[in-house]
């Protein structure tokens, strides 16, 4: 009996021995098939660890408008606008204008910032009897912005991690692995970072495009009938002198054909 004991207790440390070394190899190969599965990892699989947290979210709306009307004064109308824009520190970002036959159009472009939208609408709005065109749009992109977010946040996670393996990497095999993968997760960085930054600038500064225009004196409606009789005399004349200039650049073709119908009457009275 004191034989069996003694087996047991010389026995007892290696077999202690064998199962610490066989449980430090299962958590290397652990450890190995943890960093394999992470240079493989796709984003995909990332984007679906790192969750968004739920919290309140700011309302993220981009406004935008569109006014068309006809004023008597070009001029006081744009220094209203502008006075008023200016006083809500807006700006102008385009400034257009155009003539046709019977109106001088001018085309703003402005951006306000958001709180005041609906105040710099209300203050060019007041002073119009009347609007060809009013529109107004108002969009909510806040699901966009935390899709945005979200995706942005795993992106980076995923890029952290591909930078810790990078610093691991044991060959040029893995590292060039690894230094392609980061290099589509950057550019996938950069393209979400572009677009939240659009976005939050749309949000930020609203858009309001307002369009007036003045019929000039030429308008058919303002002139009376002696005036059309001696317009349509003035375009007689053009007409005329376009004639005419035309005729200067073709003189050449003029020249030759004088010269072949002479030759031709020639010919007649000698045959006969």
């Amino acid at each position: 009996m004191k034989s069996f004991i003694a087996l047991l207790l010389l026995t007892l440390p290696l077999m202690c021995s064998k199962e610490h070394t066989k449980n430090d190899k299962l958590e290397a190969f652990s450890y190995d098939s943890e960093v394999i599965s992470d240079v493989k990892a796709s984003p995909s699989s990332i984007n679906a660890i790192v969750s968004t947290p739920q919290e309140v979210y700011p309302q993220k709306t981009i406004k935008e408008s569109f006014i068309r009307f006809e004023t008597q004064d070009l001029e006081k109308t744009y220094d209203l606008i502008q006075k008023t824009i200016q006083e809500h520190k807006g700006f102008i970002q385009d400034d257009r204008s155009n003539k046709s036959y019977n109106t001088i159009t001018r085309h703003l472009t402005i951006r306000i910032p958001s709180n005041n939208f609906k105040i710099v609408l209300d203050s060019v709005s007041k002073h119009v009897p009347y609007f060809d065109t009013k529109n107004i749009s108002s969009r909510d992109v806040t699901e966009e912005f935390i899709d945005l977010e979200a995706r942005l946040k795993a992106k980076q996670t995923l890029e952290k991690r591909y930078l810790e393996l990078l610093s691991k990497a044991k060959n040029v095999k893995e590292i060039l692995e690894i230094e392609r993968e980061l290099s589509k997760i950057r550019e996938e960085i950069e393209a979400k970072q572009g677009r939240l930054k659009y976005l939050e600038n749309k949000v930020s500064l609203s858009t309001l495009d307002i369009e007036f225009y003045k019929r000039t004196s030429e308008s058919g409606v303002t002139l009376s009938y002696g005036n059309k009789m001696w317009n349509a005399v003035k375009s007689g004349f053009d007409a005329l002198s376009i004639f005419f200039i035309g005729l200067l650049h073709i003189w050449p073709f003029i020249v030759i054909l004088v010269i072949v119908i002479f030759w031709f009457r020639k010919w007649l009275k000698k045959k006969k």
